[in-house]
């Protein structure tokens, strides 16, 4: 190694060093742990994708997971079918009847996402559960299907360690105010628009 690649390297080593201390310094600063509230919104794809790999990620720590589907209905899903693996640390509610425009009926709608709300309640209040998905429940309150105080009274109320994601395009700005974490999916590029059909593995 010559002398140029030798006082390069120790300078990357020494610029590394510096970055770990204060990186170090960060992370140990950081003391508090306590249940978080997560947002998933946008209008691009992967809302509930990221919210199931929160899901897997939390299964794998051997803990319980309760995810509770607004809108969807119980169409068959690959992450559905993988997650029965976990057999009773997973409890699964699709409590929906498909997108606005499949039901055309504003009052069942209102009440599957009312029959949908009172099961994540139910849910938040198990004390093993860890982590609860609220997918789609952004959709169910941008129609008014759910009062938004109504949600955020009950989402404030839970117990202190408990996580919850909740999924969706059009976050209210009083969840996203309300939430620990918020990412919003930009929407980039799609294949739909190149005619290309929602496929097993990728969209279900």
């Amino acid at each position: 190694m010559s002398d140029d690649t030798e006082t390069e390297a120790e300078r990357w080593r020494a610029k590394m060093a510096r970055r770990k201390a204060v990186q170090d310094a960060e992370v140990a600063g950081k003391t508090i742990e306590r249940g978080l509230l997560l947002v998933h919104t946008g209008a691009g794809k992967g809302k509930t994708t990221a919210a199931m790999g929160l899901a897997l990620r939390m299964l794998g720590r051997g803990r319980a997971v309760a995810i509770v589907q607004f809108i969807k209905g119980a169409w068959s899903t690959g992450e559905r079918m993988g997650f029965a693996a976990f057999g009773e640390r997973l409890t699964w509610h699709s409590m929906g009847e498909g997108f606005t425009w499949e039901t055309q009926d504003r009052a069942r709608d209102i009440a599957a996402a009312r029959r949908a709300w009172e099961e994540a309640c139910r849910q938040m209040a198990r004390p093993e559960v860890a982590l609860v998905v609220l997918d789609e429940l952004c959709i169910a309150l941008r129609y008014d299907y759910l009062g938004l105080d109504e949600v955020l009274a009950a989402l404030a109320a839970r117990r202190p360690d408990l996580h919850v994601v909740v999924t969706g395009r059009n976050a209210p700005a009083g969840l996203m105010e309300a939430a620990d974490l918020v990412t919003e999916m930009q929407a980039v590029k799609h294949p739909f628009k190149a005619g290309v059909k929602a496929q097993e593995g990728i969209e279900f």
